[in-house]
């Protein structure tokens, strides 16, 4: 049973606890009040195993990075949901969420609701009855892991912020909540709770149990979260130097909440436990990148041919690589992908969010569609390389910018711009546009030819708001053998999507020997992925003034883990938010204007009609505003 349905399953365990240290009393209400029956829950193996997974709960919703919905995901530079859809992340990206607005600030809350519901865990599982000692440890430090993510989670949306290290009664005086403690010590407290939570951990699971904490991610969380706070952000550049605490002082730092001089040791410290991660998962996890080979055998077994792909002189490898990057985020443990350090199980919802349009007309004669909501800009586009492996803008074997929106002349392909021809693999895996080949069996057993040009086909409907708003579509999380029926049935399996991967642990790495000075590590890190994906490798030769060695870093990273949560934080740690997230700069097609537009009249670079924005206030997230009126301690965010 996957840990999804398990969660689902535990109906005796409810949420015993939504509340901590800095929580309103609005969570303090709904606390069961007889809490003897807390011990009913560990009576029985089954019983504790399920109070555990219980705890696993709160990485969802909001917590979730690769919702399309998600903050992480629907406010940044990668790609723009329809208008009307109005998600948590638009609010973000429209810079109008607000501390008055339980939904959209509430990410805070439900992190420390389930810290709340592990120390209660915590508290139950010494009188746990049929779990053996070494169950009991290693729960425990499943516990204690998830106590560390959570408060993570928080630290990289919200900053500074409190530290909850025990169950806190219900009944504990305002005057006794935490306020913000000091970034570096947050930072340093996670760390610690991190490295000893590996240690009770196993390096890898499988089977039933994968997905639940390992020592592997335990150290790729603490890697990810020291490399952030290394990071302009958070190390010497933060925006309001005046921003501090009323009342409350963490110890050593006093008021203060936010170091403002640079510390060279943070870059040290963070590449260091990049190292110790990587190594860790390709060592004692088993981890490793999926290879051609894996690729290829998958794409036998499901009897897949390859897509037309608009590359000229096209090799037989180049369309290996293509599947590939396919099958790196839809395929499971079982079918030998070691990549994949951790994930969430998938409801369906990107697939049907990515899905286009009219994808088969069914035997009722009503077309079976998914949203087509998932709409990549064309500054994602832009960023993703030639199949030289460079940005289309700085190749000059690349066609010329002022005639990117003109046919590319392939014969039988009229409708692919140049564009969108001779790109990299992974922009052909998991980005789609007008005249792309989007599944090999999607439309009841054959291919599915985008037609953005005609509302019959995938192309833009007046008064819906399902549509591709910039003129592209996503693939990334469409499973390359899915088909959909005339009679209405699927083959639809589900795959988790990655919540760490092997490849960001090398792009950790790749910034923070980038940020050391060791270009050479540097490059022989990033080739690792480079050549992973069918992209030529780099020297140093590439690296010019208008391309230098960190912008490669940065691009790389944006292109590998497109989709998968990191852009709104990593924009805002590098602090480029201002420019790349501003009013006016995220771009499409311009396929909102009339239905059935003609070729010209779709492919022109128009600015997405929604009103993107950004103000400083967006590097930290706000809390629900009641937590500033019932904790003394507590100060908001600036500007909210």
């Amino acid at each position: 049973m996957r840990l999804k349905d398990k969660i689902k399953k535990v109906t005796g365990i409810a949420l015993l606890s939504t509340c901590c240290c800095m929580t309103s009393c609005d969570y303090l209400d709904v606390v069961p009040p007889e809490q003897a029956t807390l011990g009913d829950a560990v009576t029985t193996t089954e019983g504790t195993l399920g109070f555990l997974y219980s705890c696993y709960a709160g990485i969802k919703g909001l917590n979730n990075p690769i919702s399309f919905t998600s903050i992480e995901a629907a406010s940044t530079d990668e790609y723009a949901l329809p208008i009307g859809y109005g998600k948590i992340g638009q609010l973000a990206g429209w810079n109008t969420i607000t501390a008055a607005n339980n939904t959209e600030a509430w990410k805070w809350g439900k992190c420390y609701q389930f810290i709340g519901q592990c120390y209660l865990f915590l508290s139950q599982l010494p009188q746990a009855q049929a779990v053996s000692e070494a169950q009991k440890q290693e729960w425990a430090a499943e516990a204690n892991f998830l106590i560390a993510y959570y408060h993570f989670l928080v630290l990289a949306y919200n900053g500074p912020c409190p530290l909850t290290d025990s169950y806190i009664d219900m009944e504990t005086p305002n005057n006794e909540y935490h306020g913000r403690y000091h970034f570096d010590y947050v930072v340093n407290w996670i760390a610690m709770k991190l490295d000893e939570a590996a240690k009770d951990l196993p390096a890898s699971r499988n089977g039933t149990e994968w997905g639940r904490a390992t020592s592997v991610i335990a150290k790729a969380v603490k890697a990810r979260m020291l490399l952030y706070a290394a990071s302009p952000l958070w190390n010497g550049n933060f925006p309001y130097p005046d921003w501090k605490n009323k009342n409350f002082e963490t110890p050593g730092y006093g008021k203060e909440l936010v170091s403002l001089e640079y510390d060279p040791s943070k870059w040290e410290r963070a590449l260091a436990a990049c190292k110790e991660a990587l190594e860790m998962a390709e060592t004692e996890g088993g981890c490793s990148l999926m290879t051609l080979e894996q690729g290829e055998s998958m794409r036998k077994k499901q009897d897949i041919n390859y897509p037309y792909l608009p590359v000229d002189d096209v090799t037989e490898k180049f369309k290996q690589h293509v599947m590939l990057m396919r099958y790196v985020v839809t395929s499971r443990y079982n079918d030998g992908n070691r990549e994949m350090l951790w994930g969430l199980w998938d409801s369906g919802d990107m697939e049907n969010a990515g899905l286009p349009l009219n994808v088969v007309q069914q035997n009722s004669g009503q077309w079976k569609s998914g949203y087509s909501a998932i709409a990549p800009f064309l500054n994602t586009v832009e960023r993703f390389y030639t199949k030289n492996g460079k940005k289309p803008s700085l190749d000059p074997a690349f066609a010329k910018e002022d005639a990117w929106f003109e046919s590319a002349q392939i014969a039988d392909h009229a409708d692919i711009i140049k564009l969108n021809a001779n790109r990299e693999p992974r922009f052909y895996a998991w980005l789609s546009f007008d005249g792309d080949e989007y599944c090999n069996k999607l439309c009841s057993g054959k291919p599915l030819v985008i037609d953005l040009k005609k509302t019959t086909g995938q192309g833009y409907v007046r008064n819906s708001q399902n549509y591709p708003a910039t003129g592209y579509l996503c693939k990334k999380y469409i499973q390359p053998d899915l088909n959909w029926a005339n009679d209405n049935s699927s083959n639809y399996r589900g795959y988790p999507r990655p919540l760490i991967r092997l490849a960001e642990l090398y792009l950790n790495l790749a910034e923070c020997q980038a940020e050391t000075g060791n270009t050479e590590a540097t490059l022989s890190t990033l080739n690792v992925i480079r050549e992973r994906a069918g992209v030529p490798a780099l020297t140093e030769s590439d690296i010019t003034p208008e391309m230098p060695l960190i912008e490669w870093v940065r691009n790389e990273r944006f292109i590998e883990l497109w989709g998968e949560g990191h852009r709104y934080y990593d924009a805002r740690r590098w602090m480029i938010a201002p420019q790349v997230f501003a009013a006016g700069v995220r771009m499409g097609l311009n396929i909102e204007e009339k239905e059935n537009p003609a070729f010209e009249e779709l492919n022109k670079p128009v600015q997405i009609k929604q009103n993107y924005v950004w103000n400083n206030r967006l590097y930290l997230g706000p809390i629900f505003i009641n937590e500033v009126y019932k904790n003394p301690q507590m100060v908001q965010a600036p500007e909210y």
